[in-house]
């Protein structure tokens, strides 16, 4: 048996308190099965009525896709491979990813924001490409809100600067990560702010119903729902309830304020609620 003085242990449990919290959270967080309030009462029609919906156990990305990942995936697969639709707008000029000397790469500067411009095919097909599919509309909003009908991702303070990305000026985007004083009751940061996202639902009324025809959206017919604000929305449209929607010619093209971020049901194993390192 090695024996350590007290002096000695009390310096190991300091360097140990002083490890970062997070670092075995950063990567695809657990969002435990259960209940929670879904819409609300006192605004637009679309999203009320204010109720419970039941969404079982998921995971879902800390962060939104970046230039720098989304690069690697057309390095691999290709822009718009034979019989698939357009997955990028690489000619729009919003675009952050360009090809040079043969291969996609994230413009200098923008490797770490939010990835646009990408359709919602092109969303798809990254998330399939990841072992993973895009999150549905209740998973989202159980993502930012939690389960105590909080306006915000944050709580209930009026949007702030060092909260979340808006009211900036056209394609201002910020890296992902930085701000984690604006994350969701499950550590999820940029819920609301930098860009909108895409999600894997059909746009019906509510009452929301997980065993209903909502799921999943492929193109063929409806609206695929959007969720979230982006870095030019004004700070009074930043509601974590607000419903947002294209039809299928809008879900086939790129936009300057639409993002996405991965999820799946697959079981990761045991840990605690919060997170999972990649």
């Amino acid at each position: 048996m090695i024996l350590v003085s007290p002096s000695v242990a009390i310096l190991v449990a300091a360097a140990l308190l002083a490890l970062p919290a997070a670092a075995a959270a950063d990567g695809i967080m657990l969002v435990q099965a259960g209940a929670f309030w879904m819409g609300r009462d006192d605004g637009p029609a679309d999203e009320a009525p204010l109720h419970r919906v039941y969404v079982r156990d998921f995971w879902i990305e800390r962060h939104k896709v970046t230039n720098a990942e989304f690069a690697v995936f057309l390095n691999a697969t290709g822009l718009r491979p034979p019989g698939s639709e357009r997955r990028y707008d690489e000619d729009d000029a919003d675009a952050r990813i360009h090809r040079a000397q043969g291969r996609w790469a994230a413009d200098p500067g923008f490797e770490r924001h939010p990835v646009v411009e990408v359709s919602w095919f092109g969303a798809r097909d990254y998330c399939a490409w990841k072992g993973r599919r895009l999150p549905t509309e209740a998973e989202w909003e159980k993502t930012a809100r939690g389960d105590d009908r909080r306006p915000y991702p944050w709580g209930a303070s009026a949007p702030a600067p060092h909260l979340a990305v808006f009211g900036r000026a056209y394609n201002a985007t910020e890296p992902t990560e930085d701000r984690p004083d604006g994350a969701s009751p499950y550590r999820v940061h940029d819920m609301l702010g930098n860009l909108r996202e895409w999600t894997a639902t059909i746009l019906r009324p509510y009452p929301y119903r997980t065993d209903s025809d909502r799921e999943p959206y492929t193109g063929a017919t409806g609206r695929v729902v959007v969720r979230g604000a982006s870095h030019d929305d004004p700070a009074d449209s930043l509601g974590l309830t607000r419903r947002r929607s294209y039809d299928r010619r809008g879900a086939a093209a790129g936009h300057h304020f639409v993002g996405f971020r991965r999820a799946t049901s697959e079981d990761l194993g045991e840990v605690a609620p919060g997170g999972r390192s990649q």
